[in-house]
């Protein structure tokens, strides 16, 4: 089985690579940049590109796109003609021969639903939550999730969608988060609700191309295992820190051993069950996993993720954060 791979030069696309060829498996990378995992450099808005790509392959695993990143540097119509018309060449060309096609979709889909009002509970976010984009990057996602879903009615293309939650290793955004918590501080308290070791996101993907046929179509949230419950979200709306020491109580004393701290409030908590009920998923990268590595000094972050590293999203470098926000 030959599995075409998008995107080889982001983030995740070098992490699957370098994991199907670590395991000697058939694999092609394509990408719009070279790099030691992209095979065959070009777009897939271009649809012949595409159908040439195609050949003699079993299985598309599709984590190219435009970015949130990219939102205050491209045009709309970039991340139409990327996010929509690449996905859906890609879905044409597969309709002949290709038995799994497993797209990469975001969180960030779910939108305007992810930040309560003020004094309201935290959001419990599951695959039933309607998703109310809130930018281009969220829109163009949705759009590509419904013609993979168009694909396996019309054509019975069996395809899996999985939402992620971040992976990149990469500063945040906002200035405020920055200038208070370092960024391993930042990152392991994301895992406790909206973050991913890109370690358990390829695991995800790779067991998705083998469930997609007889799945048919499915969408799954791809994000750390969360300690949180329902009874929870409003206490962390409050005051995350107390909730996380109640569930935690080693946390407090290796926190302070490095001078970290938790997230005072928590505004969202994405929930992976379906997935590890339905793809048999085990990640393995979660806050409990961060609280073992500090007790021991090991980093928490995957090997796999030191290896592929920091990318970035642009050619640039920008003075006053990793990329330009949008207003």
């Amino acid at each position: 089985m030959t599995i075409l791979v998008t995107g080889s030069a982001g983030h995740l696309g070098e992490a699957i690579l370098r994991t199907l060829r670590g395991r000697g498996s058939l694999v092609r990378g394509i990408d719009l940049k070279p790099s030691p995992f992209t095979d065959a450099v070009g777009s897939i808005v271009d649809p012949h590109f595409v159908r040439r790509q195609m050949d003699g392959v079993s299985a598309v695993i599709h984590t190219a796109t435009l970015h949130k990143p990219h939102v205050a540097t491209h045009a709309k119509q970039d991340f139409v003609d990327t996010n929509v018309t690449g996905t859906l060449n890609l879905l044409e060309a597969a309709a002949a021969g290709v038995r799994s096609f497993v797209f990469t979709s975001t969180t960030s889909a779910f939108g305007s639903q992810l930040r309560p009002e003020a004094g309201q509970a935290a959001v419990w976010v599951t695959e039933d939550l309607p998703p109310v984009p809130k930018n281009i990057y969220g829109t163009t996602k949705l759009m590509a999730e419904t013609l993979c879903e168009l694909s396996f009615r019309e054509r019975g293309l069996p395809v899996v969608v999985l939402r992620t939650s971040r992976f990149f290793p990469e500063d945040d955004d906002d200035p405020a988060m920055r200038s208070a918590y370092p960024l391993d501080n930042a990152q392991a308290n994301e895992l406790l609700y909206r973050r991913l070791d890109i370690a358990d996101a390829v695991s995800a993907h790779l067991l998705a191309v083998e469930r997609a046929p007889k799945i048919g179509f499915a969408r799954y949230i791809v994000s750390a295992t969360s300690p949180f419950e329902p009874r929870h979200l409003a206490a962390l709306a409050r005051d995350a820190a107390g909730v996380v020491r109640e569930l935690h109580p080693e946390c407090a004393e290796l926190y302070a051993a490095r001078g970290w701290h938790l997230f005072p409030e928590i505004d969202r908590v994405y929930v992976n069950g379906r997935a590890r009920r339905e793809l048999g998923w085990r990640p393995e990268f979660d806050f409990a996993h961060v609280l073992s590595c500090l007790r021991e000094g090991r980093d928490f972050r995957s090997a796999l993720a030191r290896e592929v590293g920091a990318k970035g999203y642009h050619d640039a470098v920008f003075d006053d954060g990793p990329y330009p926000v949008a207003p």
